[in-house]
């Protein structure tokens, strides 16, 4: 069948296997041919995608235990993380980091090592996983932790699934009070304002900007940034206290499958003014819904249409703290130069390395950036890499569909220990590989 990552670029013929049992997993790994395990294909490039065997992990999607003294969870790899917070956080539990999207699986979590609004504080999804069991290319399970089989577990967390299929993961979670939190939002006047609001927010546990990168001269960089706090109990209001885990229950709409390819991109400019506008007349103190704030693009069911049948890629990259202000003017400068900008443009502030090999994460500033597929692309992306890797920094390989295998090398300092562990646990030949392994030469 034809697939994709969330961007809906690229598209390849792929054979797809429905796991459904784990002692198939063990046949599929000895035959000759490689393979990629997919969750539910939200990375946004080409990083699920194997032509001679993608295997969907969907069906795996059993919770295994639950310590409520400790706020342990261990579950099968296809589990989502909506299932998570549909079954745990009426119980006051929460998943100690989430990205952008709900519809995620934990297998997919750790093989990207997302980070989300708490990255500053709290570290990637990585940081909290306590162990995990890996079926590697030589047909062995392991029990993966930070003492044994450490280097697996280091490998893999971050590793987009190249070291082997996650079966089982354990993770601790968080006890929050109520499904809401007190968020402020201000509206800044440059990417100077900016950085220093987040650099005044580092006690707030979650902070996020939308920033407008088509903004005129003297205004670049100008965002609408968001902080936030779960609400204690005592602090909601009397309609909400009565059931303060309501705060997620909303009907999606859904995007039809015939939206032009140029709808968004001929009104960037606009939207971005607009946007800008709203957020600005919205500033203040008020209380959200986790949803609202976590996930608000999971109100639109299937958003990733709205950029048309040709699709669209994310660009995300990270700058070092020393480098992130200049780099990020540069990158902003080349977008407004093209007139290529993105409706969902995110800044966040990352706070230490991640610990995997291959984790994306580093202290400093990065920037998302959704671009529609048309002529021209490929060299916007070769510019906008050559300006991230000139200041220190490196691409998201979960949304990566475009980065060259030079542009890895000059990103991951730890490819080369990766790659050794990726071809100690593949046994005789690597048996894991995607369309983004193959195009990036690891």
């Amino acid at each position: 069948m034809k697939l994709s990552g969330w961007g809906r670029y690229p598209v390849l013929d792929c054979e797809v296997e429905h796991l459904r049992r784990w002692d198939r997993l063990a046949d599929l790994v000895r035959t000759e041919r490689t393979l990629i395990a997919r969750g539910n294909g939200r990375s946004y490039g080409d990083a699920a995608l194997n032509q001679d065997r993608t295997l969907s992990m969907l069906a795996m999607d059993r919770m295994l235990a639950f310590d409520a003294e400790t706020g342990v969870l261990t579950c099968e790899a296809g589990v989502l993380l909506c299932d998570i917070l549909a079954t745990f956080l009426p119980r006051g539990w929460m998943p100690p980091v989430v990205p952008g999207t709900a519809s995620v699986t934990v297998g997919g979590m750790i093989a990207a090592d997302v980070h989300g609004k708490n990255h500053h504080r709290d570290g990637s999804f990585g940081r909290h996983v306590e162990s995990l069991e890996l079926l590697a290319g030589d047909g062995e399970v392991r029990h993966c932790n930070r003492a044994e089989n450490s280097t697996a577990f280091f490998a893999t967390v971050g590793g987009m699934g190249l070291t082997g299929v996650i079966i089982s993961a354990s993770f601790r979670m968080k006890r929050v009070e109520t499904g809401y939190l007190r968020s402020e939002s201000f509206a800044t006047a440059d990417l100077d304002a900016t950085m220093s609001l987040f650099e005044d927010s580092r006690d707030w546990p979650y902070s996020v900007a939308w920033i407008d990168c088509l903004a005129g001269s003297g205004k670049a960089g100008r965002s609408v940034l968001s902080r936030a706090a779960f609400a204690d109990l005592s602090a909601l209001p009397p309609r909400l206290a009565d059931e303060p885990f309501g705060a997620g229950r909303r009907i999606a709409l859904e995007v039809p499958d015939v939206m032009p390819g140029s709808l968004l991109g001929m009104s960037a400019r606009s939207f971005n003014a607009l946007y800008y506008g709203w957020g600005r007349a919205r500033s203040g103190t008020k209380l959200v819904g986790y949803g609202s704030f976590f996930f608000p693009l999971d109100r639109l069911a299937e958003w990733n249409r709205l950029y048309g049948r040709p699709g669209f890629v994310q660009y995300q990259c990270v700058l070092p703290k020393s480098e992130s202000a200049s780099g990020l003017k540069r990158l902003l400068a080349r977008l407004a130069a093209v007139r290529r900008g993105s409706f969902l443009a995110v800044l966040k502030l990352l706070g230490e390395e991640g610990e995997g090999m291959m984790s994306f994460p580093m202290e400093g500033y990065t920037l998302a950036l959704d671009i529609p597929v048309r002529p021209g692309l490929a060299e916007l992306m070769d510019a906008l890499d050559e300006i991230t890797h000139e200041h220190g920094g490196r691409v998201y390989l979960a949304k990566d569909a475009c980065t060259s295998a030079a542009g890895l090398r000059a990103g991951y300092a730890r490819l080369t220990e990766f790659q050794s562990a990726r071809g100690t646990l593949a046994g005789h030949e690597p048996r894991f590989a995607s369309a983004l392994s193959e195009r990036l030469g690891l």
